[in-house]
């Protein structure tokens, strides 16, 4: 496929792992942000064609992951409500809340539906006038523009019976969270490509200075990441902490401006809490008081719920780079895709699906010949 294959192309990455391989005199932990890289990674083997002294670790850039399990809660009360028609893009169905997910709301008899893009929930709020209805906004500033368009849209349009349960959050503020952690790796980054073509990346030079990592806007297909890993290994031998733009068919420093300016005028900046990983300051999006008429926490009144997490599912550690999903005691055995414990085996952007989908035969192996 033109524009695809190009950047699979099997020659090209044993060039790219060789050329890591001459450049790298010592160990070196580097991160990749988005759960879209991670996927890439595992399914094409990306970590086993790199040198041993390279490790990836694996970050919070899954949305469905991070996404906090109150939320889930609240979303799952809110579409149990026989006024409502609960509308949300398909991978948030079968994240797991404290007492169920959306898809057994909808078995119950919920109107959850599924959608392809927030207008579509709108258009189905004016199609039925006498129900409630209420869209699953979650994703980093990646879909935030988006989101923000829908409830602008609702607003000028005075569509009175649509709201947004919103679950954005924003990236810098999580990198600098972690690089502060006291249990901290990572020694570089790969940055989410997507998130930067709408933002940009002018907000990752601080954090490169201030932690003295260095940080590679970067792509999703295999050349994209091995290029990027081969940039930030090279920063990292030279004792160096930029940031740096392998993707540049996509990313440009200032990013989407219009986009930026429209998430500005509908949202602002919070507090927000991530799954696995806690509240983190200034990282997340609400709604602007203007707008407050469409926050469906407000119209439901349930922004005050909160619960706390399953101690048993380490997806926390595996968010933070601390662990490896396979580290799990509960990996392909209590948790599967099919139930999961926590998010990152539910979504096909989650480590622990990735790892679940494409390297199960291999931990079975390995757990197999420990015992022996």
């Amino acid at each position: 496929m033109r524009y695809v294959d190009e950047y699979r192309d099997r020659a090209a990455a044993g060039r790219y792992a060789r050329a890591i391989a001459r450049i790298t005199t010592r160990p070196w932990s580097i991160m990749e942000v988005c759960g879209g890289q991670t996927h890439s990674i595992v399914k094409y083997g990306i970590d086993e064609l790199l040198p041993r002294q390279i490790t990836l670790l694996h970050g919070p850039g899954c949305p469905v992951c991070v996404t906090p399990l109150e939320l889930i809660d609240k979303a799952t009360q809110i579409a149990a409500r026989p006024e409502v028609i609960f509308c949300s893009f398909g991978d948030m169905l079968r994240v797991p809340g404290t007492s169920g997910d959306l898809f057994s709301v909808k078995a119950k008899g919920g109107d959850v539906r599924i959608v392809y893009s927030p207008t579509d929930a709108l258009a189905i709020a004016r199609q039925n006038p006498g129900r409630q209805v209420v869209f699953f906004a979650v994703g980093f500033e990646t879909t935030a523009p988006a989101n923000a368009m829908v409830v602008y849209q609702a607003h000028a349009q005075r569509v009175a019976n649509f709201s947004v349960l919103v679950s954005h959050v924003l990236v810098p503020p999580a990198i600098e969270a972690l690089l502060s952690a006291p249990d901290n790796r990572t020694q570089g980054f790969l940055a989410a490509g997507h998130v930067c073509t709408v933002m940009g990346y002018e907000q990752y030079v601080p954090l490169a200075e201030k932690y003295h990592v260095p940080i590679v806007v970067t792509g999703f297909e295999p050349l994209d990441i091995l290029q990027g890993i081969f940039m930030c290994v090279r920063q990292l031998e030279d004792g160096r902490a930029e940031v740096e733009n392998q993707y540049l068919r996509s990313v440009r420093r200032q990013g989407n401006l219009p986009a930026q300016e429209l998430v500005t005028k509908v949202f602002r900046v919070v507090p927000r809490k991530w799954r696995g990983v806690g509240e983190i300051r200034q990282s997340g999006l609400g709604l602007r008081d203007q707008y407050a008429a469409y926050d469906a926490e407000a119209r439901f009144g349930i922004a005050a719920y909160a619960v706390e997490e399953d101690s048993e599912c380490i997806s926390g550690e595996v968010l933070r780079g601390v662990k490896k999903p396979h580290e799990c005691p509960a990996f392909a055995g209590r948790c599967t895709p099919e139930h999961p414990l926590g998010a990152t085996m539910v979504s096909n952007e989650g480590a622990c699906a990735a790892y679940y989908r494409y390297r199960r035969q291999d931990v079975t192996a390995a757990v197999v010949a420990q015992g022996d």
